[in-house]
């Protein structure tokens, strides 16, 4: 067994074979997920599998540059807003935000994996883009990229995640 670890072994497999800029997509229970997905039902009734939950665990297990989600939640769903702006800060991610249907049309094709949960949570589809530990790619005889110094930097000083608009490129 595995303290402190998800235990789940397709979960677990799947994390582990993440590239630089692999999507994990988590939904709620009502995600419309394609045929041909890499998929992984945790929804086992109502409520149960928590998407938050599901958030607060990966946040630990993998590191992400970048959580896409609906541009509609912020207004129309501020509880989830600010409860994924708790899980994300200090975890150097920036918040990318998209029309919900861009989010179902674009991001869940392009996923690696996704994971559903038994939230009935509206606009509760979290596209979380994988990155690499910003502090261990590199040592004193390189040139760090500038982009990971910014994140190094933004986990260190615990950041809020930045909001980004995407124009209609994700």
């Amino acid at each position: 067994m595995r303290p402190g670890k998800i235990l789940h072994p397709q979960i677990a497999y799947a994390l582990a074979s993440l590239g630089h800029g692999d999507i994990v997509l988590v939904t709620d229970a009502g995600a419309p997920i394609p045929a041909n997905a890499n998929r992984i039902d945790l929804a086992f009734c109502a409520g149960s599998v928590d998407l938050l939950e599901i958030l607060r665990v990966l946040r630990q297990e993998i590191f992400i540059e970048n959580v896409i989600f609906a541009e509609e939640v912020p207004d129309n769903n501020p509880r989830l807003f600010q409860s994924v702006t708790e899980i994300f800060t200090a975890s150097g991610a920036d918040f990318t935000l998209i029309p919900h249907a861009k989010l179902v049309s674009d991001i869940y094709s392009k996923a690696k994996l996704i994971i559903r949960s038994g939230s009935l949570m509206p606009w509760g589809n979290f596209g979380l883009v994988a990155s690499t530990d910003p502090d261990a790619w590199f040592d004193d005889t390189m040139k760090i990229i500038p982009e990971y110094v910014e994140r190094s930097n933004r986990i260190k000083n615990k950041a809020v995640p930045r909001i980004n608009k995407a124009n209609g490129m994700v």
